[in-house]
């Protein structure tokens, strides 16, 4: 019998277990991985899920240099003035991808609204609310955990919002 591979925890796993959020961990295959476009949608996919289930989580500055973190679907694209309105800021531009680890302490493919270095505001995408289970990113490419969106919410303090296009 093959023995099963052990997965390290990271800082959302242990960030949700201390605060009693359940969550149901799914890995992936990660080597030769195409960061591109669709990539979400690909992976969720290969995961035997809904695509509109699966989130990814994105960073985004404001004017005065805080930052703002926006939940959608793998398969849609954020509109930033609708985030801008939600976060009751004047407008929100992308972080680079070069400042995403030294902010939020995740890489590119792994950032996850959950365990951050500082806990930054955070929209959700209020199509979330229609799931009993979302999927979002475990904190390390090739692990993605599933968990109530409601508790999500609760747990990091976030806020559904219209957020697409």
């Amino acid at each position: 019998m093959a023995k099963k591979d052990k997965v390290q925890k990271t800082n959302a796993m242990r960030e949700l277990e201390r605060g009693g959020v359940a969550y149901t961990l799914q890995s992936y295959d990660v080597e030769g991985e195409d960061l591109s476009t669709g990539v979400g949608v690909r992976i969720s996919e290969a995961l035997g899920e809904d695509p509109d289930t699966a989130f990814k989580t994105l960073v985004t500055v404001t004017p005065s240099g805080g930052h703002v973190v926006c939940c959608i679907p793998v398969a849609t694209e954020l509109d930033l003035k609708k985030a801008a309105a939600a976060a009751g800021e004047k407008s929100l531009s992308m972080m680079h991808v070069r400042d995403l680890e030294p902010t939020t302490g995740y890489v590119r493919g792994g950032c996850t609204p959950v365990g951050m270095k500082k806990r930054f505001p955070t929209l959700i995408d209020e199509t979330a609310q229609l799931f009993d289970e979302i999927g979002i990113s475990g904190g390390r490419r090739g692990i993605s955990l599933r968990l109530n969106p409601e508790e999500l919410a609760t747990y990091i303090d976030a806020k559904f919002a219209d957020l697409t296009r």
